[in-house]
Order: structure tokens, then C-alpha cells, then sequence
């Protein structure tokens, strides 16, 4: 089982992809999508798009997570990333992929226990899960591996609790 993990946003797009293989994760790729503030909206998010599909096509996961717009206080940021995480929805729609859209509380309760810790926790259980160290790998990409180990998680525990 492989998941790709997306952390939406249209400057700084996360992404995390993570394989489940008999009960024990490993990390197989992470890093983060940028564009360029000066360029066009539909510039940057055919940029993103374009990106999205490469990764898609290479390394074929079985699911996609991407994170749910939660809240957000600022308007402005709220339509980037919604229009960001559409991209991530189109691009994963294409590929006939199963899509999970996790809330930030869910991702956090699936990987740390706790839908209210912090992003360090977050972090420190990703490198703990993956036995990997993360030093200096982007926040963003760190979210995103969260999302992917959460989507593998749920996609494990579909046939269980399908059977009871």
C-alpha cells in the first residue's frame, strides 16, 4: 500500500509519499512543490498540477491524502489554499485515485494520539513512525508524510472493520 500525503497551498505545496508494507512504514519520498509570488494564479496552479501528475505517474500510490481546509482566519489565504487543494483534487480525480480529506485534528489523532498536538509532536512521531531523521526537511513536506501515514492507517483498518 502506497499513499501520497498533500499539504495544500499554492506558494509552498507539501507532499509526503509513505508505503505500508506487512505492518511497518517506510519513507519513500517528501518535499515540497514552490511557485513564484510574481507569476499568475493560473501560472502557479498549473505549475502545481503539472507537478502532482509527475508524482502520480511516479510512484503510483494506491490512495491520495489531502488535508481539509479546517479554518482559517485569513480570507485571502483560505482561497489560495482552497485553490491549491482543488489542483490536488483534480490531479488525484484523474489518476482514479481514492481520495481521503482529513481535517488537521484527524491527521494529528492518527498519527500522535492526540487531535490537539503541536506541529513539534506531529513531527517528532512522523521521524519516530518512519524511523528517519527530519532534520531540515520543510514543515510542509513533515505534514504531509502525517497525512500519508494517516491515509495508510485508514486504508488498513477499512478491512477489519468492514469484517466485523
Amino acid at each position: 500500500m502506497i499513499a501520497l500525503g498533500i499539504d495544500p497551498g499554492t506558494a509552498t505545496l507539501g507532499f509526503g509519499v509513505v508505503a505500508l508494507e506487512n505492518g511497518k512504514l517506510r519513507l519513500v519520498d517528501a518535499g515540497c512543490i514552490r511557485t513564484t509570488p510574481g507569476e499568475t494564479d493560473a501560472h502557479r496552479l498549473r505549475l502545481i498540477h503539472r507537478s502532482l501528475s509527475t508524482l502520480l505517474r511516479e510512484h503510483r500510490p494506491d490512495r491520495v491524502a489531502i488535508e481539509r481546509l479546517y479554518f482559517q482566519r485569513n480570507v485571502q489565504t483560505a482561497m489560495t489554499v482552497g485553490q491549491a487543494r482543488g489542483i490536488a483534487l483534480l490531479a488525484a480525480a484523474e489518476a482514479g485515485l481514492e481520495i481521503d480529506e482529513p481535517t488537521p485534528n484527524e491527521v494529528k489523532q492518527a498519527v500522535c494520539g492526540n487531535g490537539a498536538a503541536d506541529k513539534q509532536q506531529v513531527a517528532s512521531m512522523v521521524a519516530r513512525l518512519l524511523q528517519v531523521g527530519l532534520d531540515g526537511v520543510a514543515d510542509d513536506a513533515t505534514d504531509a508524510l502525517a497525512l500519508a501515514i494517516g491515509c495508510c492507517y485508514r486504508a488498513a483498518a477499512r478491512p477489519r472493520l468492514a469484517a466485523g
